[in-house]
């Protein structure tokens, strides 16, 4: 079920943030045109293993790439019929480098004031940092996000790009009420998300109890307040408990794992958060004497919110995922079969967004081209001039 069907995207992004936006309606059915520099194209094609990379394939499925110089004469005739036919622009440069380049929201509003244009930047586009070069870490460390996550003077950063993620998911949202919007009004509208804002309207629990209470939250303070805990097994595998509040899973879990005198040694739910600390030493010790497959059985048995913790390679293999369907396999005309996530939103039981691989450089120029009414002569002479 493709919902953004007849919607068409202009995919002027690098790296992730405007490349994600652009794939999450990509896989909602909007057919995306990744514009990229002839010979170059987004860096992250090369950030690995040639002109392809996992990296670029990740941000990049459903997809269809036309290179072209914009800033020569003939490729700026080009793209302005693309932006006069389009619906939807993504960008993510630093503020004012659009201008430079002529693709500027108000130059692009005048050829076409129906079209939704969306720039994301690392600090927004006024302000002290708003110059500045900003990727993921950056976005973390400024929004007080990284704080909450990483203590000591270990100078690596744990885990997968966040600010980047989350602000290219804002600017779906974005998107997607203006275009709402524009079916109303029939105008479009300039999106302006960044990573800086991002980040904060992400941390709106942390932000919210400090607001509330003066006090910063400590680095476990979250886990503590909904009893999180992560257990290793005998056997090495590991197990995520997440109790919350209802004291029925608290008694749950005392009845599963038969120690019944911690039912007296952290009575009240305010004992357990206090003493977060000396409880989550004494569940580890007990669940060090059993393999997981035995605690997987009893906490089953008494309705207690657990998961084994997963890694990357055993997803395929997890009964319930294989359920949903989550994954799919495409196959690519050079690079054989690349595996992805079906999207996460499904309509009317639909999850499908198996569309099309993540594209070659410049692989469907004359397909778009000639959708413009362009002549095979006009392409040639193009490709010739180096415009694409």
């Amino acid at each position: 079920m493709k919902v953004l069907d007849g919607i068409r995207v202009l995919d002027m992004g690098n790296f992730i943030t405007a490349p994600l936006a652009a794939m999450m309606l990509a896989e909602l059915g909007a057919d995306v045109i990744k514009i990229e520099r002839p010979g170059q194209g987004d860096p992250f094609r090369s950030f690995k293993d040639g002109n392809y990379s996992p990296q670029f394939q990740a941000h990049n499925r459903n997809k269809r790439s036309l290179t072209l110089d914009y800033t020569q004469p003939q490729g700026r005739d080009v793209f302005d019929r693309l932006v006069a036919e389009a619906d939807v622009l993504l960008i993510n440069i630093r503020p004012g480098v659009e201008k430079k380049l002529g693709v500027d929201y108000h130059r692009l509003h005048e050829l076409n004031p129906a079209l939704v244009y969306c720039s994301i930047t690392g600090f927004g586009s006024s302000g002290p940092y708003s110059s500045r070069a900003a990727y993921d870490n950056v976005g973390q460390s400024a929004s007080g996000w990284l704080s909450l996550f990483h203590q000591g003077s270990d100078a690596r950063v744990a885990g997968p790009a966040v600010s980047d993620a989350l602000a290219g998911m804002h600017a779906c949202v974005g998107v997607l009420g203006a275009l709402v919007e524009r079916s109303r009004s029939g105008m479009g509208r300039k999106v302006e998300v960044s990573m800086l804002e991002a980040m904060i309207a992400t941390a709106t629990e942390p932000l919210g109890t400090f607001f509330a209470t003066g006090n910063y939250p400590d680095i476990y303070g979250r886990a503590a307040v909904s009893q999180s805990y992560v257990l290793t097994c005998r056997d090495g595998g590991r197990i995520g408990l997440h109790l919350s509040s209802p004291d029925k899973f608290w008694r749950n879990l005392v009845a599963a794992i038969e120690e019944p005198d911690l039912l007296t040694a952290f009575p009240a739910r305010a004992d357990r958060i206090s003493r977060y600390d000396e409880l989550a030493r004494a569940l580890s010790e007990i669940f060090a004497r059993r393999d997981r497959a035995d605690w997987i059985d009893r906490l089953t048995g008494h309705d207690i919110p657990f998961a084994s913790e997963n890694r990357l390679s055993d997803l395929e293999g997890d009964p319930q995922v294989q359920h949903l369907n989550v994954f799919y396999s495409i196959d690519h005309p050079r690079y054989g079969s690349i595996r992805a996530p079906h999207r996460p939103i499904r309509y009317d039981g639909d999850n499908r967004s198996d569309f099309l691989p993540p594209p070659e450089l410049g692989e469907h120029n004359a397909e778009v081209l000639r959708g413009l009414g362009m002549s095979e002569q006009e392409i040639s002479q193009l490709r010739k001039d180096g415009v694409i």
